[in-house]
């Protein structure tokens, strides 16, 4: 072999072995000083992103939560830092986090304060959709290592989702009010990830196009609301369907269509409990489905 053929073979092997590295690096997890950069003690001050770290497997990572997070199980053994929007501070301080994970209801105090002392707040914003929900997830994902996870455990949300679509994309669509509020009533616009609910299950949001969440019954009335979903936020449930009881001229009033549905579960979801909670309202927009087959 000519000495300019055998540096063309050692160009070609150092090439080779370039590449060769780079894929392997795309391939396999990430290892040494980028691994180090990883969060190891996290503190949650969102019910919604404390359940998301176990569905990521982070869970281990996590060294304090608020009152409010109970699910899963397991989150209520966890360290407990005060509610939502009240805080102990000194308790978050105690256990070291090198990441708190805050959203756009936590005290702007206490973040400033927490970055004050050099310690790492990632604040996510209300979702106002179930695309914006999987973006904050998969960013979740991305800060605590967990990116491929995130990604996979998306497809299957987006999967079902497009699946529950499909079904009640030939139906009729009732017209329905979501109640989030009762003093004064207030519901959910198209502004509210809650909307997606109503017109991904197959219905008719009678508020989608209202500038403000604030409401009337009359309105109610008015529009003509064939379904109502009460969600159980600090009012009783049961006293606010006796309320609606007495529009007898409601269609929901007159076929018993009013439904009462846990806040846990439509107000703080995370992609999976988006998709459940997606299901039972679908199902009960939709009863005939159940009749041939919902599943």
């Amino acid at each position: 072999m000519v000495p300019g053929d055998r540096l063309t073979m050692m160009k070609r092997s150092l090439l080779a072995a370039y590449f060769s590295a780079t894929m392997f690096v795309g391939i396999f997890p990430v290892s040494g000083d980028a691994a180090q950069d990883l969060p190891k003690r996290i503190v949650s001050l969102a019910p919604s992103m404390t359940e998301e770290l176990y569905l990521l497997g982070a869970d281990s990572c996590l060294v304090g939560c608020t009152t409010y997070c109970v699910t899963p199980p397991e989150a209520r053994n966890k360290e407990k830092v005060g509610a939502i929007t009240t805080l102990d501070m000194e308790k978050i301080v105690a256990l070291k986090p090198d990441l708190v994970l805050a959203t756009s209801l936590t005290n702007p105090k206490a973040i400033q304060k927490l970055e004050d002392l050099k310690i790492e707040v990632k604040v996510f914003s209300a979702p106002k959709d179930f695309t914006s929900l999987c973006t904050q997830f998969l960013e979740l994902g991305r800060a605590v290592g967990r990116e491929r996870q995130a990604q996979e455990i998306i497809a299957t949300a987006k999967g079902k989702v497009d699946a529950i679509k499909a079904r009640t994309s030939g139906l009729n669509k009732p017209n329905v009010f979501i109640e989030i509020g009762a003093r004064p009533l207030f519901t959910a616009n198209r502004d509210y990830f809650i909307n997606d609910f109503v017109e991904m299950a197959g219905g008719t949001n009678i508020a989608s196009d209202a500038k403000i969440g604030v409401y009337s019954r009359e309105e109610v009335v008015r529009r003509g609301a064939d379904v109502i979903l009460i969600v159980t936020m600090g009012i009783a449930g049961e006293k606010e369907e006796e309320t609606w009881r007495t529009f007898t001229t409601l269609k929901a009033v007159k076929e018993k269509r009013i439904h009462i549905i846990d806040s846990r579960k439509i107000c703080s979801p995370t992609p999976v409990t988006f998709v459940e909670t997606l299901e039972e309202i679908t199902a009960l927009l939709h009863p005939e489905l159940s009749k041939r087959g919902y599943e």
